[in-house]
């Protein structure tokens, strides 16, 4: 017996070779995330109750960030808006899960997204968001091992 989809989420995650208190700093401080990832830059430690916004140059625009939870350095979850969204508020919810790895040299940084409407417009959002995030998680280790701006140039 088949299930019927009514929702779309996905998780990606990566292996950073740094500490788990450094890797959590690199994505909850904003001047870090803006050297990385926020391409139009971020305002506002991912702490509940910061006024937190992100800004991509190709995607002009600030988002506002709902920080959710934040308990340092395991998980950060946050929500934001989004088209075809599942939820009534037109909210996903992301979820940022660091866990040490190897003796503590290493970060398994985990992101889930959810969820988007079973629809070819919610699956379009969804597919473009894993991008972003893989893209984030990509950047994220190469910006916390070797102080390299991945993004830059990337997409203007």
């Amino acid at each position: 017996m088949s299930s019927e989809l009514t929702e779309l989420s996905f998780t990606v995650s990566g292996r950073i070779a740094k500490p788990i208190a450094e890797v959590y700093e690199a994505v909850a401080d904003p001047a870090q995330l803006s050297r990385y990832f926020t391409t139009g830059g971020a305002r506002g430690r991912l702490e509940p109750g910061a006024d937190v916004t992100w800004d991509f140059q190709d995607f002009p625009g600030a988002f506002p960030v709902d920080v959710i939870e934040a308990d340092p350095p395991n998980r950060i979850v946050i929500r934001w808006d989004g088209e075809a969204t599942a939820a009534g508020d037109g909210k996903t919810t992301t979820t940022f899960a660091f866990e040490s790895i190897d003796d503590g040299a290493r970060t398994l940084v985990t992101i889930t997204e959810s969820s988007w409407q079973a629809t070819e417009a919610g699956a379009k959002m969804a597919f473009g968001n894993c991008e972003g995030w893989t893209g984030m998680l990509s950047a994220l280790k190469v910006w916390v091992e070797h102080g390299i701006n991945l993004r830059d140039g990337f997409y203007r």
